[in-house]
């Protein structure tokens, strides 16, 4: 290496740790432009020079599992994501995504995110990725095509199987979105509606399409409760019989009955990667997961979609039905003590956030079904709930097995708003590098920052992020081991991470010694051609 060059930054005195899982090591980092120039003792010649004694320089971190395709162009600035070191937000998860578009209104409504201030004036992943960019997002963005969006815009709401035309054009929506920029993946949710409708057949067939145009699938399975090691088989046997990468998306059991069911689920994704099945799976570091209060109302009773089921609630006999059918499932897969609203506009209920459905029964002397249904009924059938359900030894288990990625699944970017949101959108990361890591050891800090970068970067198929190797694209976190934490909390979820100093995304400072720089250099994802 030839010293006498000037780059643009070199960070110094840092322990550089790549991504690969390898010990940490004593090197100074060169960036010229927008790649890495340099790795080594030095001294390199720079026209800026960060300084990172006793601090730890690692890959930008890649979050696997975002739902921040709704509010990157809305806050681009992206202070939740960007002060835990993530540089990298792959989107359209959970089977929703921004695209395709037949009709905007529709689109909009049949999304968890309808409230979020989107145009929705795009038809396919080339204008919402113009969209997004045209925002200048302070981080990367890659997006993947939602099988929600597919079925919303080629056969609505119902609860059917497509035609044999219906099938062959969403085959060719995947397609035709794959050749566009900043498309890594294809997405399912079959918890939401329209995905949940959906049979096994037809999930091949479009995962299918999308194995051929080198896309990711990733699921939210079937179930994360009673049925989850049948979920598990069922996403596994979908991936095997098309031949695509598969990640199971924030792997959990759900509920006290379930707890320990990820042994099993871990054991069949094993027992897959030993027959040739390229399957993995992410987790968030929480014991509460997030999601829509109408994920919990019957399948029949969402057929049609929101509009449908509102006029299910105005039904007596109906509404009877569907809470009878609730309360069946109290105990097993729903717990109402541990339902909690995150979020409501003013109203007859805005001052319940924050309480769970149990505790709103017992103030009204109604039982907590009825309370779901009140909610869902004076909210356009769409309320976001944080669903406090899982098990700290599950958490653990499944974050340490080799091929699980730290993934957030979060959505707030902008770090203050109303609600009462989960933390995972402000603290994922520093959480697992602070709790997990360095107060109650699980993984070690270099597998830790593996499952931040080389590995999510391996599952979406990309080669130039992820790892600090000379030549790759300068996304890098300067962060301090000592301190790094997670701040953001159920009661007060408002709260930036702590611990990350310095943010390079694509060789730019985003944050600097701690100060948001307000330099906004993040991209479309590219992904590898396929071979």
């Amino acid at each position: 290496m030839n010293h006498a060059i000037t780059h643009d930054i070199v960070i110094t005195g840092g322990r550089v740790i790549d991504g690969t899982g390898r010990p940490a090591e004593r090197a100074d980092l060169a960036v010229t432009g927008d790649v890495i120039t340099a790795i080594g003792m030095g001294p390199y010649q720079a026209t800026t020079r960060i300084d990172a004694t006793d601090r730890v320089v690692a890959p930008g971190f890649i979050d696997l599992h975002s739902h921040a395709d709704f509010t990157v162009a809305g806050h681009p600035t992206a202070e939740t994501a960007i002060a835990q070191g993530v540089t990298t937000l792959i989107t359209g998860n959970c089977g929703q995504s921004t695209f395709p578009v037949r009709d905007q209104e529709e689109a909009r409504l049949s999304t968890a995110f309808r409230d979020f201030p989107l145009s929705w004036e795009w038809t396919d992943a080339a204008g919402f990725g113009e969209t997004v960019m045209a925002a200048g997002p302070a981080v990367n963005v890659g997006l993947q095509v939602g099988h929600n969006a597919l079925r919303v815009a080629v056969m609505g709401q119902q609860d059917r199987a497509p035609d044999t035309r219906e099938l062959r054009e969403m085959c060719s929506l995947i397609e035709e979105s794959a050749q566009h920029p900043g498309v890594v993946g294809f997405s399912t949710g079959l918890i939401y509606i329209p995905g949940l409708f959906a049979f096994t057949d037809e999930l091949v067939a479009l995962v299918s399409a999308a194995a051929s145009c080198d896309l990711l699938y990733s699921t939210h399975m079937r179930s994360e409760t009673s049925e989850l090691v049948e979920a598990v088989e069922e996403a596994i046997g979908t991936a095997e019989r098309s031949g695509a990468r598969l990640e199971i998306s924030h792997l959990k059991a759900m509920g006290p009955e379930n707890w320990g069911a990820v042994d099993k689920a871990l054991e069949l994704i094993d027992a897959a990667r030993a027959r040739g099945v390229d399957v993995a799976a992410d987790v968030y570091p929480y014991t509460a997961s997030s999601t829509d209060l109408s994920s919990r109302v019957p399948r029949w009773a969402i057929d049609g979609g929101r509009p449908a089921l509102l006029d299910r609630l105005a039904d007596p006999v109906q509404r009877a039905r569907i809470a009878e059918e609730m309360r069946a499932r109290f105990g097993r897969d729903i717990d109402p003590e541990g339902v909690v609203i995150a979020d409501l506009p003013p109203g007859e209920f805005d001052s319940y956030v924050g309480w769970s459905i149990a505790r709103i029964g017992r103030d009204r002397g109604v039982d907590a079904a009825e309370v779901a249904l009140d909610v869902l009924a004076a909210h356009a059938g769409s309320v976001t709930i944080v669903n406090h359900a899982m098990s700290e030894d599950d958490v653990r288990t499944v974050l340490a097995h080799p091929w699980v990625s730290v993934a957030s699944d979060g959505w707030m970017l902008a770090p203050s708003g109303p609600g009462r949101p989960h933390p995972r959108s402000f603290g994922t990361f520093p959480r697992v590098l602070g709790r997990y890591v360095r107060e109650q050891p699980t993984i070690s800090l270099e597998e830790a920052i593996r499952k931040m970068t080389t590995l999510p970067a391996s599952r979406i198929g990309i080669t130039d992020r992820g790892s600090l190797t000379v030549g790759a694209a300068a996304d890098i976190v300067v962060l301090d081991p000592h301190s790094i934490a997670d701040t953001s909390t159920f009661d007060d979820p408002w709260q930036l991470a702590r611990g990350v100093h310095t943010v390079l995304v694509n060789g730019t400072p985003t944050l600097l010694d701690g100060e948001f720089t307000k330099n906004h250099a993040g991209r479309l994802l590219q992904k590898r051609k396929p071979a």
